[in-house]
């Protein structure tokens, strides 16, 4: 909104023409979205303790779990208003791509809000059912994928690093492609969400990388030069991952351990699902199984746990999933958990990164 307020009037105003600049309005709306989460975090936090809405703790996971029982939940609600409100503020309102993603995140955003709803509401950690969520979350992701699709000068070819001879082109297959990543990328930062700080530092990472990347493929110039995918309009996005950077980064400042409020799946369905259609937009599809690799690890965890269950009548691989539980099970302190999980993060997004010279 500033940047159609403002700019027009950098004849008058020189000062103003630095609006034109999406790095600019990038490290904006980043301070902008982690201002409003620090200043509104107390008051959101002691408006949740009022309303009794709190943490409900699976009764089968680490016993040190049960200290968080009614600690305040659902601060995803802050985390998406403070993204909503930044990108509104920063971003340019006449890319497709930028209502793309504030639409697709307010969706999941609502999933999350629903199943939150029905955890608390029933006291207990069930929530909203596998199916129901699944077939929600199926139904955003086909519109996210059809409007790609449908977008003026669309490339069904896959970006793959390493491989940049190797592109296959999927056609109208990309929908169903589109499908899995995003719904995968929700599915597993809702899993990864098991310990204080542990979902928001990864996405924190994520972001900076998504950052990076969308600002290079909105460029012609330097897109062309790194042999990455040109996407018209994708350069906005920057300020729409700088914001979930910023709100992520102020959200930790709660929820570091021991953690005063939890972002709820109305948090992470929300955070993963934009994450999925960023890399969606600007055909990074594969770098995410990369820079989100903590997240990849976490949801594979379960799918093996649960496959090996199956298989074997009963028997395990590790000693609880997702693999956050596995080594809380062997002894770590879940400080120490999360901020290795961070390093992880931090050397795969530095290695994302890299990728832009490996092609």
């Amino acid at each position: 909104m500033l940047y159609h307020l403002l700019y027009p009037l950098h004849t008058l105003l020189g000062g103003l023409n630095v609006f034109r600049y999406i790095t600019f309005r990038a490290i904006c709306g980043a301070l902008t979205a982690f201002v409003i989460v620090l200043l509104l975090g107390p008051l959101f936090i002691r408006t949740m303790k009022k309303f009794q809405i709190g943490q409900v703790v699976r009764d089968d996971g680490p016993e040190t779990h049960l200290a968080k029982q009614g600690v305040p939940t659902m601060g995803g609600m802050l985390i998406l208003f403070s993204i909503m409100l930044s990108t509104f503020l920063w971003a340019r309102l006449d890319i497709s791509q930028v209502w793309l993603m504030m639409f697709v995140t307010t969706f999941y955003g609502g999933i999350g809000a629903y199943d939150d709803y029905r955890k608390i509401k029933k006291k207990n950690s069930k929530g909203l059912s596998a199916r129901g969520k699944l077939v929600l979350q199926v139904a955003g992701a086909s519109a996210v994928g059809l409007f790609i699709i449908l977008l003026p000068g669309f490339d069904g070819h896959l970006s793959i690093p390493f491989l940049k001879d190797f592109r296959p082109d999927l056609g109208w297959f990309y929908v169903i492609f589109a499908i899995l990543v995003i719904v995968g990328a929700s599915n597993a930062v809702n899993l990864t969400d098991g310990l204080d700080g542990l979902a928001a530092g990864p996405t924190v990472v994520t972001a900076a990388v998504y950052l990076v990347f969308s600002y290079l493929a909105g460029h012609a110039v330097l897109a062309n030069y790194l042999q990455l995918p040109y996407v018209n309009g994708s350069g906005e996005l920057s300020i729409f991952c700088g914001a979930i950077f910023g709100a992520c980064l102020g959200f930790l400042w709660f929820n570091a351990y021991p953690a005063q409020i939890f972002m709820g799946d109305v948090g992470s369905l929300a955070l993963g699902g934009a994450l999925g259609s960023v890399a969606i937009i600007i055909k990074q599809e594969f770098l995410l199984a990369i820079v989100g690799g903590v997240f990849v690890m976490e949801a594979l965890s379960v799918i093996l746990q649960v496959g090996y269950f199956k298989l074997t009548h009963g028997k395990r691989i590790f000693l609880m999933a997702p693999f956050h539980h596995h080594f809380e099970k062997k002894g770590w302190h879940e400080t120490k958990v999360v901020v290795r999980f961070w390093i992880v993060s931090i050397i795969l997004g530095l290695f994302a990164i890299a990728t832009l010279k490996l092609r």
